[in-house]
């Protein structure tokens, strides 16, 4: 990832329907969305000229700003074509793009009803979140302590700003460590995911992944339901306790951002670059990349 500092760079970014100076684009400090975490967000990855699965992602950040009770004033249409937009104004090709709408300035409290929803969308050249070195090998994951909270105490099938900060808790332990990552269980102990991205094992040839009855059910992880039934794979969300994860063949991690990950350590357990994980990132590279109608927004 660069190492460029995110408020300094040259570009322009989409800020409530107009294109502004990437510098300029700030909220006040007085922020509903900085003071109580009430914004959505969405990562969305451009390959070659060509955003992958925009609607679908769009979509969603108007159903996580619906179960936050925040109103876009735009249509997911204008989104999707600011999306478009602003790739090509920073010259962006190979890239992530970053929605985000957040409830502004106008009132301040816990109680936000005449607060405007405000959007901006960022986007800037992003070829791969993890080094090629670490990925071909497999990331390392430790066991944290944090959990995924039950859906009865937060809104956890949206995207949202606030849900987070755990992962940001545990991701920093994981890291002072040597880690590249954290394992997460539910409120339950159930194996849940990543700090953000969904797990999937394989034994015996067969795919399982976690019932996503309490975290974001990725679009990623989607299109490897997709892929797997495309390769007469089986494929099951099923419970997964930690020591069942423990004895995987093979483990992978999906997500936007991270694509298709092999996981190499859970703490001290080492596993393979197993052949269906393989195959996994090549299917999800060549429908990245083919640019097909159902897969880009045009």
């Amino acid at each position: 990832m660069s190492l460029l500092p995110y408020d300094d760079r040259d570009g322009l970014i989409w800020f409530d329907g107009a294109f502004v100076p990437w510098r300029d684009a700030k909220v006040h400090s007085i922020c509903h969305g900085l003071h109580y975490g009430s914004a959505v967000f969405e990562g969305v990855r451009m390959y070659k000229g060509k955003i992958f699965k925009c609607e679908e992602h769009t979509a969603r950040l108007f159903k996580s700003a619906e179960y936050l009770g925040m109103k876009i004033l735009f249509t997911p249409d204008e989104i999707n074509q600011a999306c478009v937009d602003a790739c090509a104004k920073n010259e962006v090709v190979d890239g992530y793009i970053r929605p985000i709408a957040w409830r502004g300035s106008e009132e301040m409290g816990i109680s936000a009803q005449r607060t405007k929803t405000h959007v901006a969308i960022a986007t800037w050249d992003w070829p791969s979140y993890f080094p090629k070195e670490i990925k071909e090998k497999g990331i390392a994951l430790k066991t944290t302590h944090w959990k995924k909270p039950a859906p009865d105490t937060a809104p956890c099938f949206s995207k949202a700003s606030g849900l987070y900060m755990i992962n940001t808790l545990a991701k920093h332990e994981a890291e002072s460590e040597g880690y590249q990552d954290v394992l997460m269980h539910d409120y339950r102990g159930y194996v849940a995911e990543s700090s953000g991205a969904n797990i999937f094992m394989v034994k015996g040839g067969v795919i399982y992944t976690p019932i996503a009855d309490c975290f974001l059910n990725g679009i990623t992880r989607a299109t490897v339901f997709e892929m797997a039934e495309a390769a007469g794979l089986t494929l099951k969300e099923v419970r997964i306790m930690p020591d069942e994860l423990l004895e995987a063949d093979e483990i992978f991690i999906t997500g936007t951002a991270v694509e298709v990950t092999p996981i190499g350590r859970i703490d001290e357990t080492l596993f393979n670059v197993g052949p269906i994980t393989r195959q996994m990132m090549s299917a999800y590279t060549e429908r990245t990349h083919a640019h097909e109608k159902e897969a880009a927004y045009v």
